[in-house]
């Protein structure tokens, strides 16, 4: 598998909270925060980078999801959160293939443990994310869509 290395750059992002339940439901925390980010139409200069991220919070043990705002963009009275940015290692695979993920994620991490340039830098609001890449027309059409990885690295101390 060859991955692909991006940066993205530092953003403040409206959060959903931590869900525990892992609730996608319309009244569910990640329901009603996918209900937020879908009303939201960017402008055509925001519209062309990944928005939404989605994670599991290692520390507190909960589903988190992030939309990126933009100057002046409404954060739908939620939690208001700061991103770093960095370096991601990314990888694509057909959202809901649990298998081709665990597979690809496990193979992304021995790409990273055997590289002399990279090393993981997973820590807090820093972790590995998920984002949905296909246009929503385009799933409409196909009936599933494809999820890229983005999982967290930097430069080794050389």
């Amino acid at each position: 598998m060859e991955f692909r290395v991006i940066a993205l750059p530092a953003f403040h992002a409206a959060s959903s909270g931590i869900d525990k339940e892992f609730d996608f439901s319309e009244s569910g925390v990640l329901g009603k925060f996918n209900n937020y980010f879908s009303s939201i139409i960017p402008s055509a200069r925001d519209s062309f980078m990944p928005r939404d991220f989605l994670f599991f919070d290692e520390e507190n043990q909960g589903m988190v999801w992030w939309w990126a705002l933009s100057d002046g963009m409404d954060n739908g009275g939620n939690e208001v959160v700061e991103f770093e940015g960095g370096y991601y290692l990314t990888y694509t695979y057909r959202d809901g293939d649990e298998e081709t993920n665990g597979r690809l994620y496990g193979e992304a991490l021995t790409f990273i443990e055997n590289s002399d340039v990279f090393e993981l830098d997973a820590r807090f609001n820093h972790y590995a994310m998920g984002h949905i890449i296909t246009p929503a027309e385009v799933i409409k059409a196909q009936g599933w869509a494809q999820m890229e990885t983005f999982i967290p690295i930097k430069l080794k101390n050389i």
